[in-house]
Protein backbone atom coordinates (compact mmCIF):
# COMPACT_ATOMS: atom_id res chain seq x y z
CA UNK A 1 0.00 0.00 0.00
CA UNK A 2 1.49 3.56 -0.88
CA UNK A 3 0.21 6.28 0.77
CA UNK A 4 1.28 10.16 -0.40
CA UNK A 5 3.27 12.36 2.35
CA UNK A 6 3.68 16.02 1.82
CA UNK A 7 4.28 15.46 -2.58
CA UNK A 8 5.85 12.36 -2.59
CA UNK A 9 5.16 9.08 -2.44
CA UNK A 10 5.76 6.61 0.78
CA UNK A 11 5.69 3.28 0.70
CA UNK A 12 3.68 1.53 3.61
CA UNK A 13 4.36 -1.60 5.35
CA UNK A 14 3.34 -3.88 7.31
CA UNK A 15 4.99 -5.53 10.58
CA UNK A 16 4.99 -8.56 8.86
CA UNK A 17 6.81 -7.78 5.77
CA UNK A 18 9.58 -6.07 7.61
CA UNK A 19 9.72 -8.69 9.37
CA UNK A 20 10.73 -10.86 6.59
CA UNK A 21 14.21 -9.31 6.15
CA UNK A 22 16.04 -10.43 9.08
CA UNK A 23 19.54 -11.60 7.84
CA UNK A 24 22.29 -10.38 6.71
CA UNK A 25 21.93 -10.45 3.07
CA UNK A 26 18.47 -8.46 3.55
CA UNK A 27 18.32 -6.30 6.76
CA UNK A 28 15.91 -4.07 7.15
CA UNK A 29 14.96 -2.25 10.99
CA UNK A 30 12.11 0.32 12.28
CA UNK A 31 13.32 2.88 14.16
CA UNK A 32 10.37 5.50 15.44
CA UNK A 33 7.82 4.69 12.74
CA UNK A 34 10.38 4.24 10.09
CA UNK A 35 11.65 1.23 8.11
CA UNK A 36 15.08 1.04 6.70
CA UNK A 37 17.12 -1.53 4.45
CA UNK A 38 20.44 -1.20 6.63
CA UNK A 39 22.15 -4.29 4.25
CA UNK A 40 24.75 -2.13 2.68
CA UNK A 41 25.53 -0.33 5.70
CA UNK A 42 25.87 -3.83 7.96
CA UNK A 43 29.86 -3.41 7.13
CA UNK A 44 30.37 -0.50 8.14
CA UNK A 45 28.04 -0.05 11.57
CA UNK A 46 30.63 1.12 14.24
CA UNK A 47 28.55 -1.25 16.65
CA UNK A 48 29.37 -4.14 14.05
CA UNK A 49 26.70 -6.04 11.88
CA UNK A 50 25.43 -7.93 14.58
CA UNK A 51 23.69 -4.93 16.21
CA UNK A 52 21.38 -4.38 13.14
CA UNK A 53 20.82 -8.30 12.60
CA UNK A 54 19.42 -8.55 15.82
CA UNK A 55 17.25 -5.33 16.06
CA UNK A 56 15.42 -7.00 12.78
CA UNK A 57 11.60 -8.76 13.32
CA UNK A 58 10.72 -5.83 16.06
CA UNK A 59 10.09 -1.72 16.32
CA UNK A 60 14.29 -0.89 17.74
CA UNK A 61 13.19 2.47 17.94
CA UNK A 62 14.71 2.27 21.83
CA UNK A 63 17.49 0.59 20.79
CA UNK A 64 18.43 3.03 18.26
CA UNK A 65 17.90 5.66 20.99
CA UNK A 66 19.53 4.27 23.68
CA UNK A 67 22.49 4.22 21.97
CA UNK A 68 22.41 8.10 21.48
CA UNK A 69 23.04 8.22 17.98
CA UNK A 70 25.04 11.48 16.67
CA UNK A 71 23.25 13.66 14.61
CA UNK A 72 25.59 12.69 11.21
CA UNK A 73 24.07 8.77 11.88
CA UNK A 74 20.78 10.29 12.30
CA UNK A 75 21.40 11.69 9.04
CA UNK A 76 22.41 9.32 7.46
CA UNK A 77 19.92 6.69 8.07
CA UNK A 78 18.01 8.87 5.86
CA UNK A 79 19.75 7.68 2.65
CA UNK A 80 18.55 3.53 3.97
CA UNK A 81 15.01 4.76 4.47
CA UNK A 82 12.58 2.39 1.97
CA UNK A 83 9.17 3.73 3.87
CA UNK A 84 6.90 3.52 6.77
CA UNK A 85 5.39 0.96 9.28
CA UNK A 86 2.27 0.69 9.71
CA UNK A 87 2.16 0.96 13.18
CA UNK A 88 -1.19 -0.65 13.88
CA UNK A 89 0.51 -4.00 12.65
CA UNK A 90 3.20 -3.78 15.43
CA UNK A 91 3.54 -6.52 17.85
CA UNK A 92 1.56 -5.20 21.23
CA UNK A 93 4.15 -5.88 24.25
CA UNK A 94 3.17 -7.54 27.26
CA UNK A 95 0.74 -5.82 29.38
CA UNK A 96 1.91 -7.22 32.50
CA UNK A 97 5.65 -6.39 31.94
CA UNK A 98 6.41 -2.57 33.95
CA UNK A 99 7.84 -0.19 31.77
CA UNK A 100 11.49 0.82 33.59
CA UNK A 101 11.58 4.58 33.68
CA UNK A 102 12.83 6.69 30.94
CA UNK A 103 15.24 8.50 32.68
CA UNK A 104 17.23 5.36 34.30
CA UNK A 105 18.31 3.86 31.00
CA UNK A 106 18.82 6.52 29.41
CA UNK A 107 21.46 8.31 31.93
CA UNK A 108 23.37 4.15 32.36
CA UNK A 109 23.32 3.82 28.78
CA UNK A 110 24.89 7.30 27.54
CA UNK A 111 27.85 6.36 30.27
CA UNK A 112 27.45 2.79 28.56
CA UNK A 113 27.92 4.23 25.33
CA UNK A 114 30.83 6.64 26.66
CA UNK A 115 33.33 4.09 27.77
CA UNK A 116 32.55 2.07 24.59
CA UNK A 117 33.85 5.50 22.43
CA UNK A 118 36.85 5.67 25.30
CA UNK A 119 37.87 1.76 24.26
CA UNK A 120 37.47 2.22 20.63
CA UNK A 121 40.46 4.75 20.94
CA UNK A 122 42.13 3.18 24.06
CA UNK A 123 42.37 -0.38 22.88
CA UNK A 124 44.29 0.70 19.82
CA UNK A 125 46.98 2.68 21.98
CA UNK A 126 47.96 0.02 23.88
CA UNK A 127 48.18 -2.64 21.31
CA UNK A 128 50.79 0.01 20.23
CA UNK A 129 52.38 0.66 22.93
CA UNK A 130 52.57 -2.88 23.79
CA UNK A 131 54.22 -3.34 20.13
CA UNK A 132 56.83 -0.46 20.54
CA UNK A 133 57.98 -2.26 23.68
CA UNK A 134 58.22 -5.55 22.72
CA UNK A 135 60.35 -4.12 19.40
CA UNK A 136 62.25 -2.23 22.24
CA UNK A 137 63.11 -5.05 24.29
CA UNK A 138 63.66 -6.80 21.56
CA UNK A 139 66.58 -4.96 20.07
CA UNK A 140 68.19 -4.79 23.61
CA UNK A 141 68.07 -8.22 24.18
CA UNK A 142 70.18 -8.50 20.73
CA UNK A 143 72.37 -6.32 21.87
CA UNK A 144 72.74 -7.89 24.84
CA UNK A 145 73.46 -11.00 23.39
CA UNK A 146 76.01 -9.60 20.87
CA UNK A 147 77.98 -7.98 24.04
CA UNK A 148 78.37 -10.90 25.24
Amino acid sequence: MEESTMGSKTKTFTFEEVAKHNHRKDCWIIVNGKVYDVTPFLEDHPGGDEVLVTATEKDATSDFEDIGHSESAIEMMQTYLVGEVDTNTLPTQATNTPRPPTQAPANSNQSAGFVLKMLQYLVPLLILGFAFALQYYGKRNKSNEAEN
